[in-house]
């Protein structure tokens, strides 16, 4: 009996059964959005990492953030034990770009605003968000194109510099603009976007730039992707 009223309270509450639709809906709403955040990220994103990959994790978080919020918003002692629990979580991932924390932060408000039963001025304020996100996108210059972000590791005593790079990617026909430099005195290391038309270009630039400096470090990462 005392089992048969345990498993009662825990799934049969009449409070919790009445409000699983609202909650149902409020999960299905920060699917979408986090999944159309994602999709703004990838098209209007500026950071020199994979948006795509990147992109995946607002879906689960703004969906999370809607769970959590629901679960604790009519609770004094939950919203202190999800504070006590989350002091000891340590997230050790590195955000490189103050713009992945921007999107990070929208993602999380969206799920906090769902949790907490504020659906209109949560979607309200995600429609202008993403439209300003939009017009900031249109009115930043196109000074570059590309496929590729090329990230260089150059260390002394072979240190390669800035235009022997974009030599060497102007002679496999690859077009490049330079997005950061670090320079010091025994390593040197810069990001470009560059337009390669197909894999070879790849091949073709990592040896010409490794018979300059044979311990030359060479990263790409997908930005609009290789033609085949």
């Amino acid at each position: 009996m005392e089992l048969k009223n345990s498993f009662n309270e825990l799934f049969m509450n009449p409070v919790t059964i009445e409000s699983l639709p609202t909650f149902a809906i409020s999960l299905l709403a920060a699917a979408l959005l986090g999944w159309i955040l994602g999709l703004a990220y990838i098209r209007f994103g500026t950071a020199i990492s994979n948006r795509r990959q990147f992109a995946r994790n607002f879906l689960l978080l703004t969906v999370t953030t809607t769970l959590i919020i629901s679960i604790v918003k009519s609770s004094l002692a939950l919203s202190l034990g999800l504070v006590g629990a989350l002091s000891i979580v340590r997230f050790r991932a590195a955000i490189k770009e103050p713009e992945e924390l921007a999107f990070l932060f929208l993602a999380i408000s969206v799920g906090l605003g769902l949790g907490a039963g504020q659906g209109l001025v949560t979607v309200v304020a995600f429609v202008l968000i993403l439209g300003l996100i939009a017009l900031r996108s249109l009115s930043r210059p196109k000074t570059d194109s590309g496929n590729l972000f090329l990230t260089i590791n150059s260390s002394a005593p072979d240190k390669l510099n800035t235009q022997q790079i974009l030599d060497a990617l102007a002679s496999v026909g690859a077009t490049a603009s330079l997005r950061r430099m670090d320079d010091g005195p025994e390593v040197m290391r810069a990001s470009f976007r560059v337009g390669f038309t197909d894999a070879q270009g790849i091949e073709s630039f990592s040896e010409s730039v490794r018979k300059l400096s044979p311990s030359v470090e060479i990263s790409c990462v997908e930005d609009g992707g290789l033609n085949h």
